[in-house]
């Protein structure tokens, strides 16, 4: 066997093994299970987009076009068909979509052939990324995701940049309709459309911010209304979810995937950024608003719901978990999309009703140590009190316990 047919075996044979492993799962902690594997890493992208096939072009089967990470993924359940708007940066650090399908939504995860070509706004974006997909009332299905340039003002700094939102439609995932990028007073990402109308208007979650990188004066998730989609322009925002000091939320904060609709209230999913020795910390936290209001919060559960863990905490940019996709299945389960240090792609399991009880009674972050051992005592004083009724507890030392 020459090279070439030697090393295609190879890199086909070890596609298939990954994509066609099956994912278990792993007990968490009550509210949420993680599944062993990444379900989407940038050895699952298609050896032939990677690789020329012509063996005059290519005898040694070399790669030709590098692919560095699949995260960040927007997710939408289609005719039955769970999908995900993976994005996917190649070594040339540009960003584009893809569409990867799987038969369950936790394993065997395959590209489709192409990735999307999205059309371009007016003034060309260097880099697109983030799509947060929301399947409207409207009958459309939206893309919004982040629109990056060189920011012209800073003639001199390669690095400086602007984020805007861009905005696209679609029906099938496959044909879009580009609309122009959302016209705001601030630089915008992590933008996020409501699945309903409001007052007859699209709704919006906004994260309004100063610089490319730096939040500034943005104080939080917004909330803003927009008359039309074709030419979004938010005159007015109001800031729904703050960010506050010495909390997982003090850098910055943004709205993930869409909320979801539940009888209790729309529950949220967000990513919340703070300062440490090693850099940025990115965490999950959930939030509920009410039905009628949903720019109104009406429960906001303390601390992160989900952290990095184990070989998570590794990659290209390092002790970061980022959401902005799930799916909510007919019987209540929901799947939680989430990537691990800008490098690979992950699910977690959990339910509606799970959810909503871990956001309605899991005590808030009353943002002071005092408080927070208060909270916690009552926790402890409360279990001891039931474990020493069920018969645990019988010596005098354990009883003074209970009246602390």
């Amino acid at each position: 066997m020459d090279i070439f047919e030697h090393r295609k075996k190879l890199v086909e044979a070890r596609y298939e093994e990954l994509v066609t492993r099956t994912n278990k799962i792993i007990e968490g902690n009550g509210v949420y299970n993680r599944y062993c594997n990444p379900v989407i890493t940038a050895e699952m992208v298609p050896p032939f987009w990677k690789y020329d096939y012509d063996r005059e072009r290519n005898p040694y089967f070399m790669e030709r076009i590098g692919v560095n990470a699949t995260l960040n993924a927007g997710a939408i359940k289609l005719n039955g068909r769970y999908l995900l708007m993976v994005r996917v940066e190649g070594n040339d650090r540009k960003s584009f979509f893809a569409v990867a399908e799987s038969p369950n939504g936790v394993d065997n995860f395959r590209f489709w052939d192409h990735p999307v070509t999205m059309p371009e706004d007016v003034v060309p974006a260097t880099n697109i990324y983030d799509m947060r997909l929301t399947a409207h009332e409207d009958g459309y299905i939206y893309g919004l995701f982040c629109a990056e340039r060189h920011d012209d003002r800073c003639p001199g700094d390669l690095s400086a940049a602007t984020a805007t939102c861009g905005i696209a439609r679609t029906k099938d995932l496959v044909n879009w309709e580009r609309l122009p990028d959302l016209k705001t007073k601030s630089q915008q990402r992590n933008v996020v459309l409501h699945p309903e109308f409001v007052n007859g208007k699209y709704a919006l979650y906004t994260r309004p911010q100063d610089g490319f990188i730096d939040t500034g004066s943005g104080g939080g998730i917004g909330w803003a209304l927009v008359d039309d989609i074709t030419n979004a322009v938010v005159d007015h925002e109001i800031i729904i979810d703050p960010r506050h000091y010495h909390t997982i939320k003090e850098v910055k904060n943004g709205e993930g995937p869409h909320p979801i609709k539940t009888s209790k209230g729309w529950l949220h999913l967000a990513h919340g950024v703070r300062a440490c020795a090693s850099g940025l910390r990115y965490v999950l936290y959930m939030y509920m608003t009410a039905l009628d209001e949903p720019w109104r919060k009406i429960a906001s559960p303390g601390g992160y719901f989900m952290a990095p863990v184990g070989e998570e905490y590794m990659g290209d940019v390092m002790n970061v978990l980022f959401t902005n996709g799930w799916i909510a299945d007919e019987d209540g389960r929901v799947l939680i999309y989430y990537a691990s240090s800008d490098t690979r792609l992950h699910v977690a399991e959990s339910t509606v009703d799970r959810l909503v009880d871990y956001c309605l009674h899991t005590p808030e972050d009353k943002l002071t140590t005092c408080e927070s051992v208060r909270t916690l005592n009552n926790l402890i004083n409360r279990n001891l009190a039931l474990m020493n009724n069920c018969g645990q507890y019988n010596n005098k030392e354990e009883k003074v316990l209970l009246n602390v």
